[in-house]
């Protein structure tokens, strides 16, 4: 039950992005419920092997990058999915700073209507 209610709320936070932010475009709640998959697929998946291959870059950079890398997944997601788009690397950058951001909230609202025993 809980990773169906994140499921949504995350949906929904990707519908937010793309009403606060014109470079991010959702073309309906079922496109941001599959682009929300990808996207949780993409950072589960994809996304440890790429902080692996960039580690000194990011250690340079100190930690920087991964909001590179964050943004990656938000563009290549885009360019996979048909309902859900971004206009640029930049606009896939502050959508994925956006996105990360409502995901914060959701996990500390998730936290508290789901305590762990």
């Amino acid at each position: 039950m809980k990773l169906l209610v994140r499921w949504v709320l995350l949906a929904a936070a990707l519908g937010l992005v793309a009403n606060l932010y014109s470079g991010v475009m959702v073309a309906s709640f079922g496109s941001a419920m599959v682009a929300a998959l990808v996207l949780g697929l993409f950072n589960t998946l994809v996304r440890p092997l790429l902080v692996l291959l960039t580690l000194p870059v990011t250690l340079v950079t100190l930690g920087l990058f991964l909001f590179v890398i964050n943004a990656l997944m938000f563009y290549w997601a885009a360019g996979l999915l048909d309902g859900f788009g971004v206009t640029g690397f930049g606009a896939a950058l502050v959508g994925s700073l956006l996105y990360s951001l409502c995901g914060v909230v959701i996990d500390i609202a998730m936290e508290r209507l789901f305590p762990q025993d």
